[in-house]
Protein backbone atom coordinates (compact mmCIF):
# COMPACT_ATOMS: atom_id res chain seq x y z
CA UNK A 1 0.00 0.00 0.00
CA UNK A 2 1.02 3.44 -0.90
CA UNK A 3 -0.26 6.52 1.20
CA UNK A 4 -0.24 10.27 0.01
CA UNK A 5 -1.08 13.16 2.25
CA UNK A 6 -2.47 16.74 1.23
CA UNK A 7 -3.24 19.59 3.18
CA UNK A 8 -6.48 21.32 1.21
CA UNK A 9 -5.40 25.40 0.08
CA UNK A 10 -7.30 28.53 0.04
CA UNK A 11 -8.02 28.53 -3.32
CA UNK A 12 -9.63 24.89 -3.13
CA UNK A 13 -12.44 26.11 -0.58
CA UNK A 14 -15.81 23.94 -1.46
CA UNK A 15 -14.15 21.73 -4.50
CA UNK A 16 -15.64 18.53 -4.14
CA UNK A 17 -13.34 15.43 -2.46
CA UNK A 18 -13.38 13.26 -5.27
CA UNK A 19 -12.59 16.18 -7.76
CA UNK A 20 -9.69 17.34 -5.72
CA UNK A 21 -7.79 13.95 -5.26
CA UNK A 22 -8.27 13.48 -9.01
CA UNK A 23 -6.84 17.00 -9.63
CA UNK A 24 -4.09 16.49 -7.02
CA UNK A 25 -2.66 12.48 -7.87
CA UNK A 26 -3.29 12.51 -11.73
CA UNK A 27 -5.71 9.58 -10.92
CA UNK A 28 -8.62 9.17 -12.81
CA UNK A 29 -12.13 10.93 -10.90
CA UNK A 30 -13.88 7.13 -11.09
CA UNK A 31 -10.98 5.68 -9.45
CA UNK A 32 -10.69 7.82 -6.84
CA UNK A 33 -14.87 7.26 -6.02
CA UNK A 34 -13.99 3.74 -5.59
CA UNK A 35 -11.42 4.30 -3.54
CA UNK A 36 -13.62 6.82 -0.76
CA UNK A 37 -16.28 4.09 -1.54
CA UNK A 38 -13.39 1.19 -0.31
CA UNK A 39 -12.69 3.59 2.71
CA UNK A 40 -9.35 4.28 1.25
CA UNK A 41 -9.23 7.75 2.01
CA UNK A 42 -9.85 10.11 5.24
CA UNK A 43 -10.35 13.70 5.88
CA UNK A 44 -8.91 14.87 8.89
CA UNK A 45 -8.93 11.16 9.95
CA UNK A 46 -12.58 10.79 9.47
CA UNK A 47 -14.12 8.70 6.08
CA UNK A 48 -16.05 11.29 3.61
CA UNK A 49 -18.75 10.77 0.84
CA UNK A 50 -16.81 11.68 -2.42
CA UNK A 51 -19.55 14.83 -2.30
CA UNK A 52 -18.04 16.17 0.32
CA UNK A 53 -16.88 19.80 0.21
CA UNK A 54 -13.20 19.79 1.25
CA UNK A 55 -12.32 23.33 3.52
CA UNK A 56 -8.96 25.11 3.86
CA UNK A 57 -6.30 23.20 6.02
CA UNK A 58 -8.22 19.86 6.04
CA UNK A 59 -5.69 16.80 5.84
CA UNK A 60 -6.54 14.36 3.23
CA UNK A 61 -4.80 11.08 3.57
CA UNK A 62 -5.43 8.67 0.37
CA UNK A 63 -4.24 4.78 0.44
CA UNK A 64 -3.43 3.19 -2.84
CA UNK A 65 -2.44 -0.47 -3.71
CA UNK A 66 1.17 -0.11 -4.90
CA UNK A 67 0.68 -1.29 -8.64
CA UNK A 68 -1.35 1.66 -9.00
CA UNK A 69 1.55 3.56 -7.82
CA UNK A 70 2.74 6.19 -10.58
CA UNK A 71 6.08 8.66 -9.71
CA UNK A 72 7.18 10.96 -12.11
CA UNK A 73 10.77 10.25 -13.56
CA UNK A 74 12.72 12.55 -15.62
CA UNK A 75 12.88 11.34 -19.13
CA UNK A 76 15.38 13.13 -21.67
CA UNK A 77 12.59 13.57 -24.66
CA UNK A 78 12.66 17.18 -26.92
CA UNK A 79 11.55 20.31 -25.36
CA UNK A 80 10.23 23.18 -27.76
CA UNK A 81 11.23 25.73 -25.17
CA UNK A 82 9.15 29.31 -26.07
CA UNK A 83 10.73 30.91 -22.60
CA UNK A 84 12.79 30.27 -19.14
CA UNK A 85 13.54 31.79 -16.53
CA UNK A 86 13.82 30.65 -12.83
CA UNK A 87 10.23 31.16 -11.88
CA UNK A 88 8.20 30.11 -15.19
CA UNK A 89 8.80 27.71 -18.41
CA UNK A 90 7.00 27.95 -21.66
CA UNK A 91 6.42 25.26 -23.54
CA UNK A 92 4.87 24.51 -27.36
CA UNK A 93 3.20 20.87 -26.43
CA UNK A 94 2.79 18.90 -29.35
CA UNK A 95 -0.24 17.00 -30.12
CA UNK A 96 -0.32 13.60 -29.17
CA UNK A 97 1.60 14.21 -25.77
CA UNK A 98 0.07 13.60 -22.52
CA UNK A 99 0.69 16.91 -19.53
CA UNK A 100 1.30 14.54 -16.75
CA UNK A 101 1.80 10.71 -16.04
CA UNK A 102 -1.12 8.95 -14.83
CA UNK A 103 -2.06 5.31 -14.47
CA UNK A 104 -1.80 3.76 -18.15
CA UNK A 105 0.39 6.73 -19.61
CA UNK A 106 2.87 6.80 -16.71
CA UNK A 107 6.31 7.80 -18.83
CA UNK A 108 6.21 10.05 -22.03
CA UNK A 109 4.71 12.51 -20.53
CA UNK A 110 5.51 16.62 -21.09
CA UNK A 111 6.13 16.52 -16.89
CA UNK A 112 8.85 13.92 -17.65
CA UNK A 113 10.40 16.15 -20.09
CA UNK A 114 10.42 19.38 -17.95
CA UNK A 115 11.78 17.63 -14.83
CA UNK A 116 14.35 16.10 -17.06
CA UNK A 117 15.25 19.97 -17.99
CA UNK A 118 14.61 21.81 -14.88
CA UNK A 119 15.22 19.02 -12.37
CA UNK A 120 12.65 21.29 -9.31
CA UNK A 121 9.15 22.84 -10.15
CA UNK A 122 7.23 24.41 -7.85
CA UNK A 123 5.91 21.50 -4.60
CA UNK A 124 2.09 22.68 -5.13
CA UNK A 125 0.18 21.07 -7.77
CA UNK A 126 1.04 17.26 -6.16
CA UNK A 127 3.76 14.70 -6.80
CA UNK A 128 2.39 13.80 -10.12
CA UNK A 129 2.06 17.73 -11.82
CA UNK A 130 4.43 19.70 -9.92
CA UNK A 131 3.89 23.31 -11.01
CA UNK A 132 0.74 22.71 -13.46
CA UNK A 133 -1.53 25.63 -13.05
CA UNK A 134 -3.75 24.39 -16.05
CA UNK A 135 -3.21 21.66 -18.97
CA UNK A 136 -3.81 20.30 -22.42
CA UNK A 137 -6.02 17.42 -23.60
CA UNK A 138 -3.33 15.08 -25.24
CA UNK A 139 -4.56 15.76 -28.83
CA UNK A 140 -4.59 19.29 -28.05
CA UNK A 141 -1.23 21.46 -29.22
CA UNK A 142 0.19 24.64 -28.15
CA UNK A 143 1.55 27.06 -25.82
CA UNK A 144 1.24 25.83 -22.07
CA UNK A 145 3.25 27.82 -18.78
CA UNK A 146 4.23 25.87 -16.07
CA UNK A 147 5.53 26.89 -12.47
CA UNK A 148 8.91 25.91 -11.33
CA UNK A 149 8.64 27.74 -7.95
CA UNK A 150 5.44 27.60 -4.89
CA UNK A 151 5.14 31.92 -5.48
CA UNK A 152 5.45 31.67 -9.34
CA UNK A 153 2.36 28.46 -8.96
CA UNK A 154 0.66 30.51 -6.28
CA UNK A 155 0.55 33.67 -8.30
CA UNK A 156 -0.16 32.28 -12.02
CA UNK A 157 -3.38 30.50 -10.06
CA UNK A 158 -4.51 33.61 -9.32
CA UNK A 159 -4.19 34.97 -12.61
CA UNK A 160 -6.19 32.00 -13.94
CA UNK A 161 -8.91 32.24 -11.59
CA UNK A 162 -9.68 35.87 -11.55
CA UNK A 163 -9.76 35.72 -15.80
CA UNK A 164 -6.64 37.85 -16.09
CA UNK A 165 -4.95 35.29 -18.40
CA UNK A 166 -5.46 35.98 -22.17
CA UNK A 167 -5.87 32.47 -24.03
CA UNK A 168 -6.16 32.07 -27.74
CA UNK A 169 -6.96 28.70 -29.86
CA UNK A 170 -6.61 28.33 -33.02
CA UNK A 171 -9.58 25.38 -34.38
CA UNK A 172 -11.24 23.57 -37.72
CA UNK A 173 -14.55 23.19 -36.95
CA UNK A 174 -16.76 21.41 -39.05
CA UNK A 175 -19.36 23.25 -41.61
CA UNK A 176 -19.53 27.06 -42.12
CA UNK A 177 -20.64 29.32 -39.06
CA UNK A 178 -23.70 31.93 -39.23
CA UNK A 179 -21.96 34.62 -38.13
CA UNK A 180 -18.42 36.20 -38.41
CA UNK A 181 -17.96 36.41 -34.60
CA UNK A 182 -19.64 35.85 -31.10
CA UNK A 183 -19.86 34.36 -28.12
CA UNK A 184 -21.08 31.07 -26.63
CA UNK A 185 -22.42 31.13 -23.23
CA UNK A 186 -24.01 28.09 -20.75
CA UNK A 187 -23.48 26.11 -18.04
CA UNK A 188 -20.70 23.12 -18.39
CA UNK A 189 -20.68 20.20 -16.87
CA UNK A 190 -21.01 15.90 -16.51
CA UNK A 191 -23.07 14.56 -18.72
CA UNK A 192 -26.25 12.72 -17.51
CA UNK A 193 -25.85 9.89 -20.33
CA UNK A 194 -21.91 9.37 -20.37
CA UNK A 195 -19.64 10.91 -17.37
CA UNK A 196 -16.57 10.44 -18.87
CA UNK A 197 -18.16 13.30 -21.41
CA UNK A 198 -19.00 16.85 -20.61
CA UNK A 199 -21.78 18.24 -21.57
CA UNK A 200 -24.10 21.88 -22.21
CA UNK A 201 -27.07 20.14 -20.73
CA UNK A 202 -26.79 20.00 -17.35
CA UNK A 203 -28.41 21.10 -14.39
CA UNK A 204 -25.34 21.34 -12.16
CA UNK A 205 -22.32 22.57 -14.53
CA UNK A 206 -20.54 25.70 -14.06
CA UNK A 207 -20.45 28.85 -16.56
CA UNK A 208 -18.58 28.76 -19.33
CA UNK A 209 -17.97 31.92 -21.90
CA UNK A 210 -16.00 31.13 -25.51
CA UNK A 211 -15.73 34.43 -27.81
CA UNK A 212 -14.79 33.29 -31.24
CA UNK A 213 -14.12 35.23 -34.67
CA UNK A 214 -14.17 33.16 -38.03
CA UNK A 215 -10.29 33.93 -39.74
CA UNK A 216 -11.27 32.04 -43.06
CA UNK A 217 -13.94 30.63 -44.60
CA UNK A 218 -13.53 27.08 -46.44
CA UNK A 219 -14.95 24.09 -47.89
CA UNK A 220 -17.03 22.96 -45.32
CA UNK A 221 -15.30 24.30 -42.36
CA UNK A 222 -13.88 27.47 -41.04
CA UNK A 223 -11.05 28.20 -39.18
CA UNK A 224 -11.40 30.36 -36.03
CA UNK A 225 -9.79 32.44 -33.59
CA UNK A 226 -11.40 31.23 -30.00
CA UNK A 227 -10.93 32.89 -26.83
CA UNK A 228 -12.04 31.50 -23.87
CA UNK A 229 -12.77 33.38 -20.49
CA UNK A 230 -13.34 30.24 -18.70
CA UNK A 231 -11.21 26.99 -18.48
CA UNK A 232 -13.97 24.19 -18.13
CA UNK A 233 -12.69 20.70 -19.19
CA UNK A 234 -13.54 20.74 -22.88
CA UNK A 235 -14.84 23.85 -22.94
CA UNK A 236 -14.07 24.29 -27.00
CA UNK A 237 -15.08 21.21 -28.17
CA UNK A 238 -18.10 21.01 -26.31
CA UNK A 239 -19.30 24.47 -26.97
CA UNK A 240 -18.72 23.78 -30.82
CA UNK A 241 -21.00 20.85 -30.69
CA UNK A 242 -23.42 22.18 -29.15
CA UNK A 243 -23.54 25.14 -31.95
CA UNK A 244 -23.67 21.67 -34.46
CA UNK A 245 -19.79 22.87 -35.44
CA UNK A 246 -17.57 20.22 -33.66
CA UNK A 247 -14.41 20.51 -33.50
CA UNK A 248 -12.65 18.40 -36.94
CA UNK A 249 -11.18 15.40 -36.23
CA UNK A 250 -12.59 15.55 -32.02
CA UNK A 251 -14.01 11.54 -31.82
CA UNK A 252 -15.85 12.44 -28.59
CA UNK A 253 -18.15 15.48 -29.26
CA UNK A 254 -19.26 15.07 -33.05
CA UNK A 255 -17.10 12.38 -34.94
CA UNK A 256 -16.07 14.32 -37.54
CA UNK A 257 -13.07 12.97 -38.46
CA UNK A 258 -12.99 13.23 -42.27
CA UNK A 259 -15.11 15.45 -45.04
CA UNK A 260 -15.53 14.56 -48.56
CA UNK A 261 -14.89 16.96 -51.63
CA UNK A 262 -15.76 15.13 -54.71
CA UNK A 263 -13.91 11.76 -55.25
CA UNK A 264 -11.03 13.05 -52.20
CA UNK A 265 -11.57 12.39 -48.88
CA UNK A 266 -9.71 14.44 -46.22
CA UNK A 267 -8.48 12.64 -42.75
CA UNK A 268 -7.89 14.20 -39.60
CA UNK A 269 -6.31 12.00 -37.32
CA UNK A 270 -6.79 14.10 -34.43
CA UNK A 271 -8.92 17.09 -32.79
CA UNK A 272 -7.86 20.30 -34.92
CA UNK A 273 -7.58 22.36 -32.02
CA UNK A 274 -3.78 24.48 -31.04
CA UNK A 275 -3.28 26.88 -28.15
CA UNK A 276 -2.03 29.95 -30.14
CA UNK A 277 -1.50 32.02 -27.86
CA UNK A 278 -1.63 32.88 -23.94
CA UNK A 279 -0.72 36.38 -22.44
CA UNK A 280 0.05 36.84 -18.45
CA UNK A 281 1.58 38.61 -16.06
CA UNK A 282 5.06 37.67 -14.77
CA UNK A 283 4.33 35.98 -11.39
CA UNK A 284 7.62 37.80 -10.18
CA UNK A 285 7.49 41.21 -11.56
CA UNK A 286 4.65 41.65 -13.01
CA UNK A 287 5.60 42.72 -16.44
CA UNK A 288 2.87 41.89 -18.96
CA UNK A 289 4.40 38.19 -21.38
CA UNK A 290 2.74 36.97 -24.36
CA UNK A 291 4.03 33.83 -25.94
CA UNK A 292 2.79 32.55 -29.56
CA UNK A 293 3.16 29.13 -31.10
CA UNK A 294 2.24 28.46 -35.20
CA UNK A 295 -0.45 26.31 -35.97
CA UNK A 296 1.15 23.07 -36.52
CA UNK A 297 1.50 21.29 -40.00
CA UNK A 298 -1.34 18.96 -39.84
CA UNK A 299 -3.66 21.72 -39.09
CA UNK A 300 -2.01 23.89 -41.61
CA UNK A 301 -2.06 20.90 -44.45
CA UNK A 302 -5.92 20.17 -43.71
CA UNK A 303 -6.67 23.87 -43.96
CA UNK A 304 -4.67 24.25 -47.52
CA UNK A 305 -7.22 21.08 -48.74
CA UNK A 306 -10.21 22.50 -47.39
CA UNK A 307 -9.41 26.25 -49.06
CA UNK A 308 -11.16 27.17 -51.86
Amino acid sequence: MRKITYTAEPETDSERLDSYISSKSGLSRAYVQRLIKEDMVTVNYHHEKASYRIRHGDKIEVTTPEETAVTLTPEDIPLNVLYEDEYIIVVNKPHGMVVYPAPGHSGGTLLNAVISRCKKLASHGGPLRPGIVHRLDKDTSGVMVIAKNDMAYLNLCRQFKDRSVEKHYLSLVYGNLKREHGEIRSLIGRSSSDRKKMSTRTGKGKEAITEFKVIKRLKSADLVDVKILTGRTHQIRVHFASLGHPVLGDKIYGSKTSIRLGQRVINFSRQMLHAHSLKFSHPADGRPLEFMASMPEDMESAARELTF
